[in-house]
């Protein structure tokens, strides 16, 4: 080796030793603090606002991105929306002025999830088939699941079976409280795969009507109610969303675990989970929940921030699962509608979600075919609600 090969390699060495020596006294990364505005920290970073900080609720920055802007008041086709909780129907007249605020939004049909039974399911039969709007409305019936014991299952799909023949088309919508509060007459609390209601579900599924179940709540509300907690506005706003106490509620993942053995304890009954099964921000997994039921279905209310957020993600999954999720809204406001339709229909990009206290990020259109769009908005109800009238619907 020549002395000026032999003097660049040992200053070569001598800048590893060095940058060793400066990796092995830099703080490591993830004990940084990033400063104010920052995601990762930088050198010499760490800047505070001048001014005051806003309160979350204050800052609502205007967007200064001009792109197309669609906007959709009225569907692209009829829709049924099966996740439908309007005013109580209990007379002619409140049918009617519901049914002209749905014919504004192209709503074609209404399934009343706000689940009855008895008298008041037949009160609200009598008032929609006294109203302009007869063919518009299914109802839904309710079950009794507080202070279950011996005998309260065969009781119960008695009662399922008579509303059926009154009139009702499916039962729902079975509320949260089912699997996260109600109590059993001994004061346990009453599992979604109890086998006392064993019979309840067999005769939903020999009567070849939907179950629509809403289980638990969104993954976060689960979760430390902390910073890092992204559905910390709603939590700090509505105290009865929060589940973290283990005292008193199951985890999510234990609810997830119920209900999963309760779909498969029952192949036979038509499930239909709200709200994507809370599983919206992970498609994949409900992905492999709908391939492991084929009785399974889901509907898409009150989860569109997700959704819209995660635009080519989204967009396949609804492609892929076109046979399996229809359409829902949740809460009756005829104004929020809409964003529902831009959403589906349109590739419009960074706009609002209805209710800030959900996502305080933008949302986005997932342009969805024709053919999907029918499937979502009526072709797959009427598929699996008895009775639904096909009239107003393309063939």
């Amino acid at each position: 080796m020549t002395t000026g090969s032999l003097r660049g390699a040992v200053t070569r060495l001598g800048g590893a030793l060095l940058l060793l020596v400066l990796v092995g006294t830099a703080a490591p990364l993830t004990s940084q603090v990033t400063g104010a505005g920052q995601v990762v920290s930088r050198p010499g970073q760490g800047r505070q606002p001048e001014f005051p900080a806003p309160v979350i609720t204050e800052y609502r920055p205007r967007s200064t991105l001009v792109v197309p802007t669609h906007l959709v008041p009225r569907a692209k086709f009829p829709v049924v929306d099966l996740h439908g909780h309007p005013p109580r129907l209990i007379s002619p007249e409140v049918v009617n002025r519901v049914g002209a605020a749905m014919d504004s939004l192209n709503l074609q049909v209404m399934v009343n999830a706000s689940g009855s039974s008895g008298e008041r399911l037949t009160q609200q039969l009598t008032a929609i088939k006294g109203s302009r709007y007869a063919n518009r409305f299914v109802v839904f019936t309710t079950l009794g699941l507080r202070d279950v014991g011996p005998g309260s299952g065969a009781r119960i799909a008695s009662q399922l079976e008579a509303d059926v023949k009154a009139g009702a088309a499916g039962v729902g919508e079975i509320m949260k409280s089912f699997g996260l509060s109600n109590r059993k007459a001994d004061g346990t609390r009453l599992q979604l795969d109890d086998p006392e209601l064993a019979p309840v579900w067999e005769t939903a599924a020999r009567l070849k009507i939907p179950v629509f179940i809403h289980v638990g709540d969104p993954a976060e509300f689960f979760e430390p109610l902390d910073f890092q907690n992204e559905r910390w506005l709603e939590l700090s706003l509505f105290p009865d969303r929060r589940y973290q106490d283990r005292t008193r509620f199951p985890s999510f993942e234990e609810l997830m675990g119920e209900r999963d053995r309760l779909f498969a304890r029952h192949p036979n009954t038509i499930w239909v989970i709200a709200h994507l099964g809370w599983h919206a921000q992970d498609l994949a997994r409900l992905g492999k929940l709908l391939d492991r039921f084929p009785n399974l279905y889901s509907e898409v209310g009150a989860v569109l921030y997700d959704l819209g957020r995660q635009p080519r993600t989204a967009r396949a999954f609804m492609i892929k699962y076109q046979d399996r999720i229809l359409f829902g809204k949740d809460s009756f406001q005829p104004d929020e509608y809409p964003s529902y339709w831009r959403v589906f229909e349109t590739e419009d990009e960074y706009f609002d979600y209805y209710r800030g206290y959900h996502a305080f990020w933008k949302l986005y259109g997932l342009g969805l075919p024709d053919a999907v769009l029918k499937k979502l908005y009526h072709a797959n109800a009427v598929k699996i609600i008895p009775g639904l009238s096909r009239v107003g619907f393309p063939e």
